[in-house]
């Protein structure tokens, strides 16, 4: 099996991006920097990743998780932050976050060891929608929400049109189900930066057809078959 491969299989991340470990040198294969792609890796051979031994596993796993507030969505963090992978005690298969959820941002994530669903989900151009739950503060009108659907400037982009549903307008707050199928960094927050309008909750709800259903704050679940068979059936398109 080709080292991108191994790597990306092995869940490490996705193939774009474990190939930009290997050319940066940060890859050892038996004791030795790699930094050739066509490198095949045998039975036998000990990769290692930033002093970490990667090894393949024949069982794809699939989680997830309902991120709290006050946790980082990546596996380790340079300010000494919580992450939550802390979350995830009692997964003895080495898992990895699909995307990310802002510190402050509650909600559905994913983890998996698949780096394929990984690369599907997170690619710029994968156009899976994602649910969120929007509470802001004082009213908004029905020009700022169909400003907001059609699509908005949040500085380096314009938004492209989405779903933006109110479920309660008064005048101290507002509630809104917005569905994008896009994913520029802080971009909820940013589209009703854009409206003057200010983020007091955020939750994601929703990835394709996988809800977050009833789990609670720093709980997580295996997928059910009908969520796996979902994301398997993203990776046969």
């Amino acid at each position: 099996m080709r080292i991108n491969k191994y790597l990306a299989t092995a869940g490490l991340d996705s193939r774009r991006k474990v190939e930009s470990l290997i050319l940066d040198g940060k890859v050892k294969v038996n004791g030795k920097v790699c930094r050739v792609l066509s490198t095949d890796i045998k039975s036998n051979d000990i990769v290692v990743c930033d002093g970490g031994t990667i090894r393949t596993s024949n069982s794809l796993v699939y989680y997830k998780l309902h991120k709290p507030k006050g946790y980082v969505s990546t596996v380790s963090d340079d300010l000494g932050r919580k992450t939550i992978m802390s979350l995830m005690r009692g997964v003895h298969n080495r898992v990895f976050p699909v995307g990310r959820l802002d510190y402050d941002t509650e909600g559905l994530i994913l983890l998996t060891n698949d780096g394929e669903v990984t690369n599907l989900l997170t690619k710029p151009n994968s156009e899976v929608p994602k649910t969120y739950t929007v509470h802001i503060e004082n009213s908004i009108s029905k020009e700022e929400i169909k400003s907001l659907s059609s699509g908005v400037d949040i500085g380096d982009y314009i938004t492209k049109p989405c779903s933006v549903v109110s479920t309660l307008v008064s005048d101290n707050l507002s509630k809104l189900t917005v569905t994008i199928a896009e994913g520029k960094n802080r971009q909820i927050r940013r589209m009703f930066e854009a409206i003057g309008k200010n983020v007091i909750f955020l939750r994601r709800t929703q990835i394709g057809e996988i809800r977050l259903g009833g789990l609670s704050r720093g709980e997580y679940a295996p997928l059910n078959p009908k969520e796996v068979r979902y994301l398997n059936n993203l990776k046969r398109k």
